[in-house]
């Protein structure tokens, strides 16, 4: 394909300066290989080795680390983060949080829990997919994640009594202090991704950030514009992000030729079984991530820089951007002025990838915390776990 790429109209969005949010990825869900598709103990998702990956992103600058959530052996998101929080100092935490796990006021006492022992650098990703063991019909996962995060709101937000009357919960609690989080002006934010009509909606009226996985950037920015009409029709902005892979060498030639690596071994069928492992193999997401490698050449590669193989075995973020220093670089400026405002990256092995995107890229990114920006985190909040007068 050729370097010319059109320009786009960037959509409206929450946070105006040109910055991005740029987080690495700990793979607690069994997500980590040297050769995509064959186990190595040495990189099973046991705490220590994720907790070093997490440890890792902090010490080189990352300002956020994603912790997916899955039917997985490995460990519990939430678990994990409030394990985490003492042990790092500046990164926040977005922690994958499936709707109907957990009774939501203690859904809401858990996160003040976290969010306090994290000083507020906690974030949440809201998934709607089916709970383990179950297949719902989406109306029903997208109406209790409806529910849920209204009721996650509103505790944060209102004081005394609270009473909820819905069409998945009913109760009545005698106060909302339980539920009260450290981060401020509307406590944690919300990120979400989905591409189906009912997902994307709940994103428009709800959350703050919509994630969106790779995909050619004329698809991304019709995306972009969709939802932030959405938005607006509920009087809302938010902010996008970026879910993807990155593979970067000091030469184009030794990129492609360790994307080439990364799958030299992997056996169809077992890349198969792997993605079928997934809650979310059959969702549209992955579905359309699918389809646009079957369009993609015999060198997968969707478009300049971007490349689809990963997705042979590993179900939803499926392609990596893969080139030298200013490849990359220049392609996550597109994206920071198509308007995107996160990245979530990771890369195979996730630490060793870590390194090599924080020494060629990360320090040449306009960075920031979204959290911060929309000043969520806020110098010593009144709380009942800080300094509010104890009841």
């Amino acid at each position: 394909m050729s370097e010319s790429t059109p320009a786009f109209t960037a959509p409206t969005i929450r946070t105006l300066d040109r910055c991005a949010e740029v987080a690495w990825f700990s793979a607690i869900c069994s997500d980590d290989y040297e050769f995509l598709g064959i186990p190595d103990g040495k990189l099973r998702s046991s705490f220590s080795h994720c907790g070093g990956i997490v440890k890792k992103a902090d010490d080189l600058g990352y300002q956020n680390i994603l912790l997916p959530s899955s039917w997985m052996a490995g460990q519990d998101a939430l678990t994990f983060a409030a394990a985490m929080a003492p042990q790092t100092n500046q990164i926040n935490q977005l922690v994958a949080l499936r709707m109907g796990e957990i009774w939501p006021p203690m859904l809401a006492r858990a996160i003040s829990t976290v969010d306090h022992a994290a000083e507020g650098r906690f974030c949440i990703n809201i998934i709607s997919s089916d709970l383990p063991g179950q297949k719902e019909d989406g109306a029903i996962r997208y109406g209790r994640s409806r529910e849920i995060i209204q009721i996650l709101k509103k505790l944060w937000r209102e004081d005394g009594p609270f009473e909820w009357n819905g069409e998945y919960y009913k109760f009545s609690l005698p106060t909302t202090l339980p539920a009260k989080p450290y981060q401020q002006n509307g406590g944690p934010l919300l990120y979400f991704g989905g591409i189906s009509p009912p997902a994307q909606d709940l994103c428009a009226e709800h959350c703050d950030v919509f994630l969106m996985w790779p995909e050619t950037e004329e698809r991304l920015a019709e995306t972009m514009k969709q939802m932030s009409e959405k938005a607006a029709s509920y009087g809302r902005t938010i902010d996008f992000g970026l879910r993807i892979h990155v593979i970067v060498r000091e030469t184009e030639t030794e990129a492609r030729t360790a994307a080439d690596r990364l799958i030299s071994k992997l056996d169809p069928d077992k890349g198969q079984e792997i993605k079928d492992r997934s809650q979310d193999s059959k969702s549209s997401g992955v579905l359309r991530q699918d389809e646009l490698r079957k369009q993609a050449g015999n060198d997968l590669y969707l478009e300049d820089h971007l490349w689809s193989g990963i997705g042979l075995a590993r179900s939803g973020c499926a392609s990596a951007l893969v080139g030298d220093p200013a490849q990359v670089l220049a392609k996550l400026n597109r994206y920071l002025d198509m308007g995107m405002r996160a990245f979530i990256l990771s890369g195979y092995p996730h630490a060793v990838e870590s390194d090599l995107f924080a020494k060629h890229v990360l320090p040449h990114l306009p960075t920031a915390r979204l959290n911060d920006i929309q000043q969520r985190r806020v110098s010593d909040p009144v709380t009942p776990l800080t300094t509010a007068p104890r009841l």
